[in-house]
Order: C-alpha cells, then sequence, then structure tokens
C-alpha cells in the first residue's frame, strides 16, 4: 500500500461525456451482484450492497499493487458479536466503471482475514459498495438478465407500467428504508406494519428482530442455524417461516424468515424503527429502481415472482478450497484415407494421453447441530471430492449448494476426503418447517 497527499475534489460518481445512461453485466452468486469497479487503475470486483453507507475494501494482498491515498487507522463496528475491527480510512481514490467515475472517494480497508466472502461465493471478491454509488444515479438491477443500468437522474423519467409501482424511502446513516406488511399468524390475515432496511447484500429473504415490534415472536416451528458473516463476526440465529410479506399491492407467500441473535445486531438496533431487513431473495423476484435523489424505489414483478422460497436443508455450508490439480484423459483423434484396391477408404485413429489441469477444491466450512449432514457424520474442514456422483472440481460452488435447496427427502451423497483418505456419506434432506 503507497501514500500520497489528498487534493480536495468532488466525490459524486458521474456519466462522462454527456451520456444518459450506462449498462454494466454482473455476476449473481448467492443472490448477490458482484461486479468489476477500477480503483485508482485497478480492476477489483465488488458486491452491490443498498445496506451499507461506506465503500469497504478487503481481500487486498501485496499482489494487486493497489495504490491508496491519504490514510489513516480507525476501528469499525459492524453486524456480528465479536469486537471492533481494526481498519484504515483512504480518501481521494478514484474510480471508474466504463463511463462512469469519480475522482475522489472514500473508502475502508480492513485486514481482518476471517472476513472471507470470497470463499463463499468461488471468486475473489475485493470489496463492497452501496450508498456512494446509488446516490448519484437513478440505478435499475435487472436480476433476469443479470444487468445494472445508470440513468442520469436529472432527465430520467418515470413510466408507468401494470406489473409495477413505486414506493416511498426514508434513510438512516445513508441505508435505505421501507415500510412494508407482514403476516406473522398462519391462522390469521392480520398484516403487520415493519420498517425493514432494503439490503442487497443480504443473500437471504428477511431478517426480522425479536420484540422490535409487539407481533414479532419467533413462531413455534424454528431451528437455529448459520445466517451469515458480519464485519464484526457470524451471525448465528433462528430461521423459519410465516405466512406472506406484504408490499404495496405485491404478496409473496410463506417466505423463510431469519431471526438474528440479538449481541449480532447491537450496531443494527441503533435505529430504534427498524424492525428488520429485506434482503435479496426478495428483490431478485423484481426488476429493482433506486431513486436515491427522490426517495423512490420501483418495484417491477418478474416470473421468479411466484418461485417457492427454500432453504439450505443439509446443514452444510460449503467454501472454495483453492485449487487441487486433476489428471484427465486427453483424447487426440487422427483421421487419413487409404486404398484398397481401387476403393478409397476413410481410416480414423484414437490416441489418448493425460494432462493435468487445476481445478476447484471445495471443503465443509461448518454444520448446523442435529442436522442430516451432520447425523450422517460428515465434519468440518471434510473436502467434498463428489455429490450424487459427479466429480466436485467439474461444478461451480452455486451449482453445488444448489442441491442442498431442493425437496425434502432427496437423497444426497458425498465422498469426501478426510486425513489423506476417502469416505462415502448419504443422508436425506429434511425441511424442519414443514
Amino acid at each position: 500500500m503507497l501514500y500520497s497527499s489528498y487534493s480536495i475534489a468532488q466525490n459524486n460518481f458521474s456519466l462522462s461525456n454527456d451520456i444518459k445512461k450506462q449498462t454494466v453485466s454482473f455476476k449473481l452468486l448467492n443472490n448477490l451482484i458482484v461486479f468489476p469497479i477500477e480503483v485508482n487503475g485497478r480492476k477489483l470486483n465488488f458486491i452491490l450492497d443498498s445496506g451499507v453507507g461506506k465503500t469497504i475494501l478487503f481481500n487486498i494482498s501485496n499482489r494487486d499493487s493497489l495504490q491508496l491515498n491519504n490514510v489513516k487507522k480507525i476501528k469499525l463496528k459492524g453486524l456480528g458479536s465479536e469486537d471492533p475491527i481494526d481498519a484504515v480510512l483512504s480518501k481521494g481514490n478514484i474510480f471508474r466503471i466504463k463511463n462512469i467515475s469519480s475522482k475522489s472517494q472514500n473508502l475502508y480497508l480492513i485486514f481482518d482475514d476471517s472476513f472471507d466472502l470470497s470463499s463463499k461465493l468461488g471468486i475473489t471478491v475485493h470489496g463492497i459498495i452501496g450508498y456512494e454509488i446509488l446516490k448519484d444515479f437513478v440505478v435499475k438491477i435487472n436480476y433476469g438478465v443479470k444487468k445494472i443500468t445508470f440513468y442520469n437522474s436529472d432527465i430520467y423519467a418515470y413510466k408507468t407500467c401494470r406489473r409495477c409501482e413505486v414506493f416511498d424511502l426514508k434513510f438512516y446513516k445513508n441505508k435505505p428504508f421501507i415500510e412494508v406488511g407482514v403476516k406473522l399468524d398462519s391462522l390469521s390475515n392480520k398484516i403487520t406494519p415493519v420498517k425493514l432496511l432494503i439490503d442487497s447484500g443480504g443473500s437471504g429473504t428477511m431478517w426480522l428482530f425479536e420484540n422490535s415490534h409487539l407481533d414479532i415472536k419467533v413462531p413455534k416451528k424454528y431451528f437455529v442455524d448459520f445466517l451469515g458473516e458480519g464485519l464484526s463476526g457470524s451471525i448465528y440465529g433462528k430461521r423459519s417461516i410465516i405466512k406472506g410479506i406484504v408490499i404495496g399491492k405485491f404478496e409473496l407467500k410463506y417466505p423463510t424468515v431469519s431471526f438474528p441473535d440479538s449481541l449480532s445486531i447491537v450496531h443494527a438496533r441503533q435505529f430504534k424503527g427498524r424492525n428488520g431487513s429485506l434482503g435479496a431473495n426478495i428483490l431478485k423476484r423484481f426488476v429493482v429502481t433506486f431513486d436515491y435523489k427522490k426517495n423512490k424505489i420501483k418495484l417491477k414483478r418478474t416470473s421468479s415472482f411466484k418461485d417457492p422460497f427454500r432453504y439450505n436443508m443439509s446443514g452444510i455450508e460449503l467454501v472454495h478450497n483453492g485449487k487441487l490439480l486433476v489428471r484427465e484423459q486427453n483424447f487426440t483423434t487422427y483421421r487419413f484415407s487409404t486404398n484398397q484396391g481401387t476403393v478409397k477408404q476413410d481410416e480414423t485413429i484414437k490416441e489418448f494421453n493425460y494432462k493435468y489441469t487445476f481445478k476447484p477444491s471445495y471443503k465443509i466450512h461448518l454444520l448446523r447441530d442435529d442436522s442430516p449432514a451432520q447425523r450422517a457424520g460428515l465434519l468440518p474442514g471434510d473436502i467434498v471430492i463428489k455429490i450424487n456422483g459427479k466429480y466436485t472440481y467439474d461444478l461451480k460452488l452455486e451449482e453445488i449448494v444448489e442441491k442442498f435447496y431442493q425437496k425434502q427427502h432427496k437423497k444426497i451423497t458425498l465422498v469426501i476426503e478426510r486425513n489423506g483418505k476417502n469416505y462415502e456419506y448419504i443422508f436425506l434432506l429434511e425441511n424442519l418447517l414443514k
């Protein structure tokens, strides 16, 4: 990390050359939006997270050769039950996304290796950005085609559509909140009003904070689960299901919902009016348009709106485990012609040899207590070699994890490596919320 002087400049993002919009493709990994941004000339991968007010960098190694300007040491506190972490504030950094740029951005660099989103998403992720880029444009997120479009907010015009509705946003510490309704009682249609953070960086469906409203209690059917990682440590809580979420004219039925442990969300509960968060598993069912300047959000219902809400029924939290060298057969085919008397005949010879390729490896990071996988005998640290007869190195992380979200009683067969030996385990997915 290099040091340089800081000159005062505008910290807004803007479109260059008087263009009206800029579209950027993204990867959708575990419901999270990941796209590239150049920081001081270095291309890095960021998560677009409407739930953060500050731009944060992590997972920066020496080989990234990133120059940061005007730095000073600070402490950061976020979700999770552990202590604040060491960080560096850097000012005056140049950000660029195609025809979008800013010449003076603040960012916060953290060094805690335990905050590792890359291993959980299967690609290297360097940072999180939210308010700083959302505030300067009208931003349309199309989860279906995996594209974000940044519009010049001064000339953007709203169009009416049958499947759309526009809602007011309220902000607290540069974070957007929306008022929706929840149906908490399976035997009643009573709608309880709640104020939720719109959190595109939360891969789940919804968080509700126990006792933040008289009606918000954990349902009788629930189980304790790992909910995710925060800046200050792992987040655990109770996972359950409720009757519905009502967002204007839209109603989503029987969504999964999490009730995070109170110690993990002390920082989040500083806003007394907040009842929880609305996550990406709901947002991805819409085309979402943020308009921070007008305090608006537009939701357009898509074909995935009625997709059932599922959760990981295996109890396995799988992560990327680096690369392994795989020996594969490599076939080469030769074709030639021969003359047998007056007849010309084609001949084919197929030869094979071996080639060695580096491919991804995956391991079990966490196991939910009393989960099907744990009862079967699997352990944290086990390297997953095969799933249902397929080598995992030929699959992406999300393709493997998706198999844990299938229907109840689906058989899962895993071949794992432990202490240099291979073992096979079989278990059935189990829906604890039925």
